[in-house]
């Protein structure tokens, strides 16, 4: 499993105690500090199911920034997300081809079961 976590986030902390609990084998990633490339998001996208725009955080200050009163494209959210990776929600944990986003954290529990 993979974890894309950022540490000062209290729910991607609470969502890798849960995975190290677990004992499943387990990849941890700071996208902050090895952010996702372009391709990684788009492939990210398709194993959540959604489109750019529910995985990007747009109560940003740097969203607010980029996009004001505009309504953003899929490419742009994503080149947004792969220079600045907080836009990016959290935590994300894959299994096997699939994802979520682990919030609530109930959905991560979902993920490890299945």
């Amino acid at each position: 499993m993979l974890i894309l976590h950022n540490p000062r986030c209290s729910k991607s902390r609470e969502a890798l105690q849960l995975l190290e609990n677990s004992s499943c084998e387990l990849e941890i990633r700071d996208y902050l500090k090895v952010p996702l490339s372009k391709e990684e998001i788009i492939d990210l996208l398709s194993q959540l199911g959604l489109k750019a725009s529910d995985l990007v955080r747009n109560k940003e200050e740097i969203y607010k920034k980029l996009f004001q009163s505009k309504k953003p494209t899929n490419i742009q959210l994503i080149n947004a997300m792969v220079k600045f990776p907080i836009l990016i929600e959290r935590p994300i944990v894959v299994k096997e081809g699939k994802a979520v986003i682990g919030r609530p954290v109930k959905l991560v529990i979902d993920l490890i079961a299945n």
